[in-house]
């Protein structure tokens, strides 16, 4: 049976010989393969690459391959339902087995005496894998975060939206974006880790209210539906906690003491004389510009 869509196979592995073998095998079973040549490669590009399955050679050069995956699982490079296999070219023994499976591998395989297998326990993952995402996606919570999906947004919006409406009450709907900034004179804004992202969400989450909806929009792209919030009340909730200490009064005046430079947030909101019931719940979530959250580099 073919893949509902072509899956992509993250191959590192420093030497030829895996490569070729690898791409011979896989290409005309219906994968995309995109290759690495180091363990640190492989670290800094699955992230973007999200690939629906890791293949890493054993043996690595530059990093221990152990290491390597504990890292891409602690670090939450790739999602926790994405296979990752261990390949070798000579017999693998039962302690390197359970070592790989403790590191967070799915399996450990010999490619010389066991190719077939592979095929067929890559074919059997990946289709689970995809099966997942799929379930994911029409789901309207994240089970790993607690965080609402694109689609549960739309849903929750339309609720709030018609409510709104109803009682003449207002609705803030806030983008929000995590970046890292580098701390020199250099203005360039990069990608944030998996790790910053995941910690923005658990912060989004404990501060915000019951009664507020906080979902994905991207990889590091948030939005918070937050009812009976006014203008004002968005753009003091847009605001780093951290700075949120330096407003007294009025959330439209930070306090004399304040040295820190506030950006101004860009929220929308909900009231009848807007008329934003018209809106289609999509772009009620996506009306607004992101916010950039801003987190030091390490």
């Amino acid at each position: 049976m073919p893949f509902t869509r072509s899956p992509v196979v993250l191959l590192a592995n420093s030497g030829t010989w895996l490569n070729q073998a690898l791409d011979s095998m896989l290409e005309p079973l219906g994968y995309r393969v995109v290759s690495v040549g180091s363990g640190r490669e492989l670290l800094d590009r699955a992230p973007a690459a999200r690939p629906d399955v890791i293949l890493m050679d054993a043996n690595l050069q530059d990093l221990d391959s152990l290491a390597v995956c504990r890292a891409l699982r602690q670090n939450r490079a790739v999602s926790w339902h994405t296979p990752i296999f261990m390949i070798t070219s000579t017999p693998a023994t039962k302690q390197q087995r359970l070592a790989a499976l403790e590191a967070g591998a799915w399996d450990y395989l010999s490619l010389v005496l066991n190719a077939e297998e592979l095929a067929l326990k890559l074919d059997a993952f990946t289709r689970v894998k995809l099966e997942t995402d799929h379930a994911l996606d029409e789901g309207a919570v994240e089970p790993a975060s607690g965080l609402y999906t694109m689609r549960g947004l739309e849903r929750r919006a339309r609720e709030l939206v018609s409510d709104a409406f109803r009682r003449h009450a207002p609705l803030a709907c806030l983008a929000l974006a995590v970046e890292l900034v580098l701390q020199d004179a250099n203005p360039a804004r990069l990608a944030a880790p998996p790790v910053a992202v995941a910690y923005a969400a658990h912060v989004l989450q404990a501060r915000g209210r019951t009664s507020d909806v906080i979902g994905r929009l991207g990889r590091s792209e948030f939005a918070v539906l937050a009812p009976s919030t006014a203008p004002e009340g968005a753009d003091l909730m847009a605001r780093p906690p951290a700075c949120r200490r330096c407003w007294s009064g009025p959330a439209t005046r930070p306090s004399r003491t304040c040295t820190r430079r506030h950006s101004r947030p860009t929220a929308c909101w909900s009231t009848p004389e807007r008329r934003w019931s018209r809106l289609a719940p999509r772009e009620a979530v996506s009306v607004s510009e992101p916010t950039r959250g801003r987190l030091p580099a390490p």
